[in-house]
């Protein structure tokens, strides 16, 4: 009788974990459970192929973009997380916050997203175009390759004021950057690693030309290499056009590499908040990693990508796939 009942309670206890384990994967396939390399291997073959066509389109003709499609990628991500809703139009989105004033790129996503809808209608979403073409555009730069976990979906919200009060400023303390990227799932490493991102790429004399003159004082800040100031103020001179480019890694604006974090060693950071990676003990020890030939800082950066491409996203249920980038379904 004991045996019939243990028996009995055994068949039922199984039949119910296996009721649960089928109820938890209907579950897990239909809100998601995350990205995965591979998303679109069936349903959308020739995905990666149509998107790094198209950035390598464009890139010969402006090899800038690669820095703007880097840049957007890591935008999106830390609002909302990686939904693409920063390539959303309108009013008071995204596109135009003070951070993501004057950058281009959109027309790569939107170009490699036509393409992708003629071959395979409704199925890639623009979030994970725009996390391939920031992979693209790096190795491009001559930079590494990694394999990018797709199956994002795409977000339907997209606030200026949201962007303005997320992303990074020029002037943040490395406390505060650390903070940032902590709340995002990021760690120092990482911070580090993704800043280093600026080995290409340009910005405006206005936001670091107060760092060259300092009109009570005449004065520059003294972290600057002043063998390297006069070089900074010819090319933004205190009266000169605010919005003229300068290269964030002086001597490599369109190679991926290491020379980043020589110039923050060097005193040669243009951006504030960047050289401040250098003087803050807390981030030095990875600046003088990544700025020698061992330093694996292309290794490095491309894990510190795939954590922050996989911010908050979108998967299974969640969202939706636009059919037009730039324009909520």
């Amino acid at each position: 009788m004991e045996i019939g009942v243990s028996n009995y309670i055994s068949k039922t206890l199984s039949s119910s974990i296996s009721i649960v384990l089928v109820l938890i994967g209907i579950i897990n396939h239909v809100s998601g459970q995350g990205t995965r390399v591979g998303f679109y291997s069936k349903t959308c073959p020739r995905a990666e192929s149509i998107v790094r066509s198209s950035v390598e389109s464009h890139f010969r003709s402006k090899p800038e973009i690669a820095a703007a499609l880097l840049r957007m990628h890591f935008h999106d991500c830390f609002v909302r997380g990686c939904d693409g809703s920063i390539l959303i139009d309108g009013p008071n989105t995204e596109k135009t916050a003070i951070q993501n004033s004057g950058l281009i790129g959109y027309n790569v996503i939107d170009d490699a997203k036509t393409k992708l809808e003629a071959a395979c209608p409704g199925t890639v979403s623009c979030a994970d175009v725009l996390a391939l073409a920031a992979r693209d555009a790096v190795v491009l730069s001559s930079g590494r390759t990694w394999k990018v976990p797709t199956g994002r979906r795409d977000g339907r919200i997209s606030l200026e004021s949201e962007a303005n009060a997320t992303l990074p400023g020029f002037t943040l303390s490395v406390d505060d950057q650390k903070k940032l990227f902590v709340s995002k799932g990021l760690n120092v490493r990482d911070l580090v690693a993704l800043v280093g991102g600026h080995t290409i790429g340009t910005t405006s004399c206005q936001l670091f030309s107060y760092r060259l003159y300092n009109t009570t004082t005449s004065v520059s800040d003294p972290t600057i290499d002043p063998t390297f100031l006069p070089q900074l103020r010819t090319l933004c001179p205190q009266n000169g056009d605010g919005k003229k480019r300068v290269s964030l890694d002086t001597g490599s604006e369109n190679r991926f590499d290491s020379s980043f974090f020589n110039n923050l060693k060097n005193g040669r950071g243009i951006l504030e908040s960047d050289q401040k990676l250098w003087t803050d003990a807390s981030t030095r020890p990875f600046v003088q990693r990544f700025s020698g030939a061992r330093g694996n800082f292309n290794s490095e950066f491309t894990k510190s990508m795939i954590k922050m491409s996989n911010i908050g996203v979108k998967t299974g249920t969640e969202g939706e796939i636009r059919k037009v980038c730039s324009v909520i379904n």
